[in-house]
Parts: structure tokens; C-alpha cells; sequence
């Protein structure tokens, strides 16, 4: 696979669906910027992207903070030269209604999981558009669609997601930038593990996840590479004539709702 040679790519969240996406992407010849604030999972994925022989900066980064995407953007593009695809994959997932939600809680969803897209867009923007344009593709869910009881600050925000999608791929068209969302179902991730120990810290984590499966008419939950492969054909230049949408990757999860 060659279809990002010589192209640039910043990748936030170094867990789950992001790792994955900064993997692909590598595949296809781009170089990685990648944040996250977990410290494991960076030199984790440092060390996998190097052994693969892929150029990769792997940045400790809390993509909620203006300063530290600043200066990470700035690194990576130092490094490599420029930024031609930027995707927003951080994100965190509270648990709570509008009244057990405490405030600090909100607003760190809030700041991380729209607030980083808004950084990663004011810092990198400008530098995609030095190149004559990229791509934009930021990962909401299918529950800022059709949300579930009691995670008011976690739908929330990928409702928002949704809309910031439209707004940049409207503000931006002009400039070459395409932008676009993704929204997956469950998904094997991190966070679908802390789900299934929500009620349970010594849950079986594959039987919920065989669980979880038997909501999607595909009778599973998706894996993080099948998401990135739908990210990685919406960053490429396959992709040209889409901006401004959001795709489902959900195994027929919405199709569905109310019917099932």
C-alpha cells in the first residue's frame, strides 16, 4: 500500500481505534505525528511504528490543552516537513445524567473530546493549507445520533462532533481541506473494556463483548483496524469528492433502532 507516500499525518489518541489509524497510515507511506497522553501506550506504539520502519513522532500530549497541541504540531511538522491529514480519535467516555454529571467532569469531556478537534483544527489547519489543502477525518459514535441512558457528557459531545464536522468542511472547502466524521458502534477498544467492568471489575471481557456483539445485526462488535481502514480510504485521495458527512461503521447497529 502506497497511498500516502510523502503525505503527513497527525493522529491523536495512541489507544484503540487511533493506534490503529496511525498504523494504516504508516502502511501507506505517511509520516506519523501521533499524541496521547497515555505513557505506555506512546512508547508502545513508538517502538511498533519504528520497528515497521515508518517515520513517527509519538508526542505525551493532553490534546485538551492549547499550548501542548501547539507545540506538538509544531514539533511534527518541524520534523517532517509539513501536515496533509489530521484525525481526531482522543476521546474520553463518563458515565452520568445531567445530574450526577459533576461539572469537571463535563467540561473535561467537553475540552477533550470537541475542544482537542477545535485545537488540532486552529494549529493545523494553517499548515495543510501551506501544502494546498488535506484531509479531516474526526471519529464521533453512533451515539451522537442515537444515544443510550446516562451518558449525557459522552453523547453530547459527539453530537458536537457532528456538527464541527459540517462547520470545518464548509469554512475550509475553498482551501483544498476535506472534512469528515466517523461513527463506529462498539468497537474492541479501551473504553469498550471499561464498559464491560463498569458493574463488574472482574467481568469476563470477551463474553461482554460477545454481548455487546448480539445488539449489531452482524452479531459482533467491530475491530479498531476495520474503523481505521474506513478512515484511511476518507483521508485518501479515493475519497475526493466527500466532505462534510459522517459514516457509519456500526455492523447495522442503527439501521435498526426501534425496529429490532
Amino acid at each position: 500500500m502506497n497511498d500516502f507516500d510523502g503525505k503527513v499525518a497527525l493522529v491523536t489518541g495512541t489507544t484503540g481505534i487511533g493506534e490503529a489509524t496511525a498504523r494504516r497510515l504508516a502502511e501507506g507511506g505517511a509520516a506519523i505525528i501521533a499524541l496521547g497522553i497515555d505513557a505506555g501506550a506512546n512508547a508502545m506504539l513508538q517502538a511498533e511504528l519504528n520497528r515497521a520502519g515508518a517515520a513517527a513522532l509519538v508526542q505525551a500530549t493532553d490534546v485538551s490543552v492549547p499550548d501542548q497541541v501547539e507545540k506538538a504540531i509544531a514539533a511534527g511538522v518541524q520534523e517532517f516537513g509539513g501536515l496533509d491529514v489530521i484525525v481526531n480519535s482522543a476521546a474520553v467516555h463518563p458515565y452520568g445524567t445531567a445530574t450526577t454529571t459533576d461539572f469537571e467532569t463535563w467540561n473535561r469531556a467537553m475540552s477533550v473530546n470537541v475542544g482537542s478537534i477545535y485545537l488540532t483544527a486552529r494549529f493545523g489547519i494553517p499548515e495543510m493549507i501551506k501544502r494546498g489543502g488535506g484531509a479531516i477525518v474526526n471519529v464521533a459514535s453512533v451515539q451522537g445520533t442515537a444515544c443510550q441512558e446516562n451518558v449525557a457528557a459522552y453523547a453530547t459531545t459527539k453530537g458536537a462532533i457532528h456538527t464541527l464536522t459540517r462547520s470545518l468542511a464548509l469554512d475550509y472547502a475553498r482551501q483544498g481541506i476535506r472534512v469528515n466524521s466517523v461513527s463506529p458502534g462498539s468497537v474492541r477498544t479501551p473504553i469498550l473494556e471499561r464498559a464491560a467492568r463498569a458493574d463488574d471489575p472482574n467481568a469476563d471481557i470477551e463474553a461482554a463483548f460477545r454481548r455487546f456483539g448480539e445488539a449489531h445485526p452482524l452479531g459482533r462488535i467491530g475491530e479498531p483496524e476495520e474503523v481505521a481502514e474506513l478512515i484511511a480510504f476518507l483521508c485518501s485521495s479515493k475519497a475526493s469528492f466527500c466532505t462534510g458527512s459522517d459514516y457509519r461503521i456500526d455492523g447495522g447497529l442503527l439501521a435498526g433502532i426501534g425496529v429490532r
